[in-house]
Order: structure tokens, then C-alpha cells, then sequence
């Protein structure tokens, strides 16, 4: 049988209006930060602009979707029904790829702390030299094991987020398809037949 609120936890429109809004702000916040100082954790040279622009690809995809929503627009609903499991795939893909490359660069941001906090390059851990360009305070602080347990956790809050964005977009797609359908009057009405 059908169930007509499954899975919703807040009221459909007003609350994926809601989660749309969670999710912008996050991944904007997140792409801007990864395309600012991601060359701290990610050290091959346009990696960190990929993660950082996949971010603010979902926060624009999250505003569109906000937009659709207010307007109840099925054309803009029906897009981010088609582009959000396309979405979700890839930042599956980019979650296992930040993870493999923290991973892999763990010696390297190990080395940025133990520099005070400078930008690690080939040059630069040769001759040990200081350049303008520092690590943010926290990085360091916090220790590699509780940055990467950070980086797993939001990772996978950010995937969970999506899926439940990308249900909520469709089931308010088909919800306007059902009332888009029906037609009127009903009972006691006029028809001519």
C-alpha cells in the first residue's frame, strides 16, 4: 500500500524548503573554505578547486531548489528530481576521494604543523623556508586522527542530507503530478456527458 507521509519528518514543502536552505548554507560554506585553504590538506594542484567547486555546485543545486519549491514550480522541481542523484553519486565519488587523499597526505599536513603552520611544496620542505601563505590554527591543534574522524562524519551527514533532499524534491513531484491530474468539480457537480 501506498503511504502517503513515509520518511517525512518535517511538513513536505515548507520542510524541504527548509532542509534546501540547511544544505546551501553548509555546502557553500564548505566549497568556499576547500577553495580558500584546501591547499593545506589536498596537494595536487587543482584537486582542492574540484572538491571546493562540486560544494558550491550542490548549494546552487540546493537554491534551485528552494526556488522550485516556493514557487511550486513543476518544470525547476522536475530538473532537481532529474540532477540530484547525479549529484549524490559524484559527491559519493569526492567523499572517497578526500578521504583516500587525507590519507595519503597525512606526512605532509604532519609536516605543515611542525613548520608553523606553512604551505608544504617540494621547495619549501627542502629548504625549510617560510612563506606567506598559513595553515589555519585549528588544523593543527586538533590533530590529524580528529580532523580525518571530521572530515569522515560530515561527509557522510552531507550524503545522508542529499538523499533525504532528493526524496523529499520527489515526492513533492509527484504530489503535483496527483493534484495536477485531478480535475473538477467532484460529487454533485455539473458535468456534461
Amino acid at each position: 500500500m501506498w503511504c502517503d507521509n513515509c520518511l517525512l519528518l518535517l511538513p513536505l514543502r515548507g520542510g524541504a524548503i527548509a532542509w534546501g536552505v540547511i544544505i546551501a548554507l553548509y555546502s557553500i560554506a564548505g566549497g568556499v573554505f576547500l577553495l580558500m585553504r584546501g591547499q593545506f590538506l589536498f596537494f595536487a594542484y587543482p584537486e582542492w578547486q574540484i572538491y571546493g567547486g562540486i560544494g558550491v555546485g550542490v548549494g546552487a543545486l540546493a537554491v534551485i531548489n528552494i526556488f522550485a519549491l516556493s514557487n511550486r514550480s513543476y518544470i525547476w522541481t522536475r530538473v532537481c528530481k532529474f540532477l540530484w542523484p547525479f549529484i549524490i553519486v559524484i559527491c559519493a565519488i569526492r567523499a572517497i576521494l578526500i578521504l583516500v587523499q587525507l590519507q595519503r597526505g597525512r606526512d605532509k599536513i604532519a609536516w605543515e604543523c611542525s613548520h608553523g603552520g606553512q604551505m608544504w611544496t617540494e621547495e619549501g620542505a627542502a629548504a625549510s623556508t617560510t612563506t606567506q601563505a598559513q595553515m589555519p590554527g585549528g588544523f593543527c591543534t586538533t590533530g590529524f586522527s580528529t580532523l580525518n574522524a571530521a572530515f569522515i562524519v560530515s561527509l557522510l551527514v552531507d550524503l545522508v542530507f542529499q538523499l533525504y533532499m532528493y526524496f523529499l524534491t520527489w515526492r513533492f513531484s509527484k504530489r503535483l503530478e496527483h493534484y495536477s491530474t485531478m480535475k473538477g468539480p467532484f460529487r454533485g457537480g455539473y458535468y456534461n456527458a
